[in-house]
């Protein structure tokens, strides 16, 4: 027994066991510390957004903490292991290449902003809405691809943060959270083209107006801050025709979470409108006319008789 206790005593006493001990409580003590802090955060911030970037702050807050503690500890050690990581490094930073380049990323986001959680982009061949930005790879909730138009396909991928020096970045919310759309809309040729015209603006007004008065106001800083030409965000309507039809083209304006909805808003008026004027404004559809000629009928027109 007295043996036993010798060997837990001089096991206490050991430097290297003291230290662990210490970096360990120390952890703990961090890690219940950021876990409540992490709680409060949830129970008393409504915002989504504040509340991500809180919980953030606590948790990058704590490794800072949880390093420092382990530093602190073998602080007398330092010079030792300063030559040992010396020794290492071309291995590690070999070895880790990958993992170096996407911290190298994580930080070129951070400083640049060129992308933040929420904002809309295309990264490659991917696109979707940014849901988190770690210190090694952004989560992507992805929209398209088997699913038409800008809605959610339930998807979600991870990029590694070494896309910002390999992949384009395609951001669609940044300074301008506006996209330009356009529908097409075919008319019959003996149709009041002038009338249409009319109509079509008086729609395009009514349902795409609000996106533009704001869009307008986020253009103007645009100028400002870029060198751009100050461009015509109001609704446009062209025209083109051909021997089969009149094609109006409508251009607009829209939020580019909303361009979807807003083009099936925009249709549902469009036909309300065109009902109104019925044999005035017709729809043109592509049509194959078939007529069956007796050869009583045949013989007729040439004078022949069977």
């Amino acid at each position: 027994m007295e043996k036993t206790k010798d060997i837990f005593a001089s096991w206490l006493h050991d430097q290297n066991i003291e230290r662990l001990l210490i970096i360990l409580v120390g952890v703990l003590f961090i890690l219940l510390v950021t876990y409540y802090l992490k709680k409060i955060i949830s129970r008393h911030v409504s915002n989504s957004a504040n509340k991500y970037r809180s919980r953030k702050a606590v948790n990058v807050l704590g490794y800072i903490l949880i390093i420092s503690i382990v530093l602190f500890v073998y602080s007398d050690k330092l010079g030792n292991i300063g030559i040992a990581l010396g020794l290492a490094g071309a291995g590690i930073a070999f070895a880790l290449q990958e993992v170096i380049t996407s911290i190298a990323g994580w930080i070129n986001i951070m400083t640049t902003n060129s992308i933040r959680i929420g904002q809309r982009v295309k990264i490659g061949e991917i696109k979707g809405d940014v849901i988190d930005i770690g210190v090694l790879k952004t989560t992507i909730m992805e929209v398209g691809d088997w699913v038409d138009g800008d809605l959610y396909n339930g998807r979600i991928t991870d990029l590694s943060n070494s896309f910002v020096f390999k992949e384009p970045i395609q951001n669609y919310s940044a300074d301008y959270p506006f996209l330009w759309d356009e529908i097409t809309v075919p008319i019959r040729t003996e149709s009041d083209f002038n009338l249409a015209r009319k109509i079509f603006s008086e729609v395009a007004v009514e349902v795409c107006g609000e996106y533009s008065q704001k869009s307008e106001k986020v253009w103007a800083k645009m100028t400002d801050k870029y060198r751009i030409e100050d461009a015509d965000v109001q609704p446009l309507i062209t025209l083109t025709f051909d021997e089969n039809w009149i094609t109006y083209t409508i251009r607009y304006v829209v939020d580019f979470k909303k361009r979807r909805s807003t083009k099936d808003h925009l249709f549902t008026r469009l036909l309300e409108e065109i009902n109104h004027y019925d044999n005035i404004i017709m729809i043109a559809t592509t049509s194959v006319e078939v007529t069956n000629v007796s050869q009583t009928e045949i013989n007729k027109t040439t004078g022949n008789k069977k």
